[in-house]
């Protein structure tokens, strides 16, 4: 095993768009693990677009740290440990960070199942598939034959909210950048239509790909496309509100929608932000019908991977400009 660790540094908060300044990759010592510590080998670091919003200061976090480790949810192995908890070789998931090691305590560490792919681990299973689940299910609460409209379909949460809404006997519509993107989300992944957002007219086509109106909108972005989605909601619609990714990457966000709260007291509108970690009690059975679901193929677990460490930051900035399908990931 090396003696010595790589790792990438937040070096800078970015003003608008990530740079080659805002990170910086070090060479450091093989951290020791201390007392109740273990020390994890990173296998599959996840990339998100939390991550960008980690940078903008305290969200349901703490801010990121100028100087420290780019913090970053992964997959990894445990090659020592000072923990009853945990043996070598065991198979965890962890804020492990953008590095090739981390020393944690056991405290920060779960353990996962060590036969089940990494991918599935860092996506479908995991935070990115729970969300789309609990968000859905939990907030948007659809109802078949209802109509929900997906913002950033084609990234990870989107693609598993658009297959999970087809299996609750919904119409379903994307957003996606692209219409390369949405002949693929509808022919992969089996959405109804999908709406390039980056052409003129966006609440026309919306309205046409959604001629029985918005029952449930799964909200990714923010921005134009929530503004163009509140005008077309049907009455007791619901906006199941994850990301505001169209803001993480500008210099000075934008106004909120001019519909609220107009439309939305009309139309009885219930706008519900969430997190993830709020529904964690019932994570074993979600995650176990998430697994039913790919391996009967109902649903699709889509990696958009890179290798090395090295393309952390490039993976990034490809995800918060839209150019990923599916979940984004670096292979160490």
């Amino acid at each position: 095993m090396s003696q010595t660790n790589r790792r990438w540094i937040f070096a800078k908060p970015p003003e608008g768009r990530i740079g080659p300044d805002t990170f910086r990759l070090e060479i450091a010592p093989l951290p020791v693990p201390g007392p109740g510590e273990v020390l994890v080998r990173t296998l599959l670091l996840s990339l998100d677009a939390a991550n960008r919003a980690w940078m903008m200061g305290k969200t349901y976090r703490a801010a990121l740290q100028v100087g420290g480790v780019m913090d970053g949810f992964a997959i990894g192995e445990v090659v020592a440990s000072n923990s009853p908890d945990f043996a070598v070789g065991d198979r965890v998931e962890g804020s492990l960070g953008w590095q090739l090691f981390a020393c944690l305590p056991a405290s920060a560490l779960t353990k996962r199942r060590a036969d089940v792919a990494p991918e599935l681990l860092v996506g479908a299973l995991s935070v990115t598939g729970l969300t789309a689940y609990f968000g859905l299910l939990e907030v948007g609460r659809p109802k078949p034959g209802e109509t929900v409209l997906v913002s950033a379909a084609a990234g990870a949460v989107g693609t598993m909210v658009g297959q999970i809404a087809k299996l609750a006997g919904c119409r379903v519509v994307g957003t996606a950048r692209g219409a390369d993107k949405g002949e693929w989300l509808v022919r992969e992944l089996g959405f109804d239509a999908v709406v390039d957002y980056t052409q003129p007219g966006l609440r026309r086509a919306l309205a046409a790909a959604c001629p029985r109106g918005i029952d449930v909108f799964f909200d990714n972005t923010g921005g134009p496309v929530l503004d163009a989605a509140l005008t077309l909601m049907n009455v007791r619609g619901r906006v199941a509100c994850c990301g505001n990714v169209s803001q993480y990457n500008v210099d000075k966000p934008g106004p909120g929608p001019m519909a609220v709260p107009g439309l939305v007291v009309v139309k009885r509108l219930r706008l519900e932000g969430f997190i993830v970690m709020d529904f964690f009690d019932r994570r074993e059975a979600a995650e176990a019908q998430i697994a039913e679901w790919v391996a009967a193929g109902k649903v699709k677990a889509v990696m958009d991977t890179l290798d090395g460490l090295e393309r952390a930051p490039e993976a990034l900035i490809r995800l918060l400009d839209g150019g990923n399908r599916g979940k984004v990931a670096v292979r160490m």
